[in-house]
C-alpha cells in the first residue's frame, strides 16, 4: 500500500478508536492514543511500531468488517509499519528489498551458500574439504580462522551502522530528541516491557492469534526465539574469550559452555521458529498484512535453517562431513546477518524505540 494511503487508513481508524477507546486496556498504543487528539505522520508512525499485532481490538471492535467502517487496525498499522521500514531504510537504495523481501532474503541466502561452500572448495581443494578432523582446530582445517573472523567483522560494522542510522532517523521522525533516546529511566522500563513481552498478553489473557480465541501460545514462542538467539549470542562470545584469551580453540567439548550455551540456545530457536511457523499458516489472514507475510516466513525459516544447521555441524563434526557442513552453516548465518537490517528483524529495533517514547509519554 502506498505510503498516503497507509498514513490515511491508520489515521482513520485511530480517529473512530480515540472516540470509542474500549480497546484502552489491550496494549500500549491505545493509551498512547489517547494522548492526542488529531494524528500527524509522526504520530502514525510510532503508534504503527508501538502494535505488537496481538490482534485483541480486531475481535473484540463493534465496528471491524463486515460493518460499514471496516476497522481493521492490526492491518492498517501493519501496512503502515512496513511503509516506515522503507522509509527509515539506510542506504536508501536498498528500501525496495522490504516491498520483495521473502524472494530477496531467500536470493541473498542461497547465493550466500554457494558462494561460501564453492570458495572453500576451490581455495582449499576436496581433499582438505572432505576430510576427517578431530580436536581442536578442526574448523580452521577447512576455512582459515581469518576467513572466517574478517568477514563477520566488516559484515558487523555495516550491519551495526544500518540498524543505528535506521534506527536514529525512526526517533527523529517520530518527534524524539537524540537525548531523550538515553534516557536511563525509560530504558529500564522499555527493556522491562521487551523482556516479558507485556504487551503480547493483550488484556491479560494473551494474542487473539492465530483465530478468536485467547491465548499465550505466540507469547511463548516469541520468548523462544528471542531467549534462543540470545543464547546463541552468548556462546559466541563465551567462544570468543576462549580462543582470543584462553587460547582454547574451536571446537569445544559438548560439556563446554559454548556448546551447552549454543545447544540451548539453538533448542529454544527451533522451537520458536517451528512453532510461529506453524501458526502464521493457520492464522486468520483477515486481520493480516499481506505485504508482510514474505518478510516474516523468509526470517522464520531462516533462523530456524541457521540452527538446524549448527546442530548437525555439532553432531557431524568429527566426520567428513563437517567441511561441507561448516560452509553450509556459515552461508546460512552470512544470510541472516546481511538481511538483517533489510527484514523482520529490524521491527525489534523500532519497537524497543517506541517503546522508550512510550515509557517517557507515561511518565509525564
Amino acid at each position: 500500500m502506498p505510503l498516503v494511503d497507509a498514513l490515511n487508513e491508520a489515521e482513520r481508524v485511530m480517529v473512530f478508536c480515540n472516540a470509542c477507546r474500549y480497546c484502552e486496556g489491550f496494549c500500549a498504543v491505545f493509551p498512547a492514543m489517547e494522548l492526542r487528539r488529531t494524528f500527524c505522520e509522526q504520530d502514525l508512525n510510532y503508534l504503527a511500531n508501538l502494535c505488537h499485532n496481538c490482534r485483541d481490538c480486531f475481535y473484540a471492535c463493534q465496528y471491524a468488517p463486515p460493518h460499514e467502517f471496516a476497522l481493521n487496525i492490526p492491518k492498517a498499522l501493519a501496512e503502515l509499519r512496513m511503509n516506515t521500514y522503507l522509509k527509515f531504510c539506510w542506504p536508501p537504495f536498498l528500501a525496495g528489498v522490504f516491498r520483495r523481501n521473502g524472494l530477496v532474503v531467500s536470493l541473498t541466502t542461497a547465493i550466500s551458500v554457494m558462494i561460501i561452500f564453492l570458495l572453500t572448495l576451490f581455495l582449499r581443494g576436496p581433499a582438505k574439504v572432505f576430510s576427517t578432523y578431530i580436536g581442536e582446530n578442526a574448523f580452521y582445517n577447512v576455512i582459515p580462522y581469518a576467513g572466517i573472523v574478517l568477514p563477520v567483522l566488516v559484515l558487523g560494522c555495516l550491519i551495526l551502522t544500518s540498524l543505528l542510522i535506521g534506527v536514529y532517523n525512526f526517533w527523529r521522525e517520530t518527534g524524539g530528541k537524540l537525548s531523550q533516546l538515553g534516557n536511563l529511566r525509560a530504558n529500564k522500563t522499555a527493556m522491562g516491557d521487551a523482556l516479558r513481552l507485556k504487551y503480547l498478553e493483550g488484556g491479560g489473557y494473551g494474542c487473539n492469534y492465530p483465530s478468536d480465541r485467547f491465548s499465550m501460545v505466540r507469547r511463548w514462542l516469541h520468548h523462544f526465539v528471542f531467549y534462543g538467539f540470545m543464547l546463541c549470542f552468548a556462546s559466541t562470545t563465551v567462544a570468543a574469550i576462549y580462543q582470543h584469551f584462553v587460547h582454547w580453540s574451536a571446537p569445544y567439548p559438548f560439556l563446554s559452555w559454548p556448546v551447552i550455551l549454543g545447544t540451548a540456545g539453538g533448542v529454544a530457536l527451533s522451537i520458536g521458529t517451528g512453532g510461529l511457523l506453524y501458526l502464521k499458516f493457520r492464522m486468520d489472514s483477515i486481520p493480516a498484512s499481506s505485504q508482510a507475510l514474505g518478510m516474516d516466513v523468509s526470517f522464520l525459516v531462516l533462523l530456524f535453517l541457521t540452527s538446524l544447521t549448527g546442530f548437525m555441524l555439532m553432531v557431524f563434526r568429527e566426520t567428513s562431513a563437517m567441511g561441507t557442513l561448516l560452509a553450509i552453516h556459515l552461508g546460512f548465518a552470512a544470510g541472516l546477518f546481511i538481511t538483517m537490517p533489510y527484514g523482520k528483524f529490524i521491527h525489534t529495533i523500532y519497537l524497543y524505540a517506541a517503546l522508550i517514547k512510550n515509557a517517557i509519554e507515561q511518565s509525564r
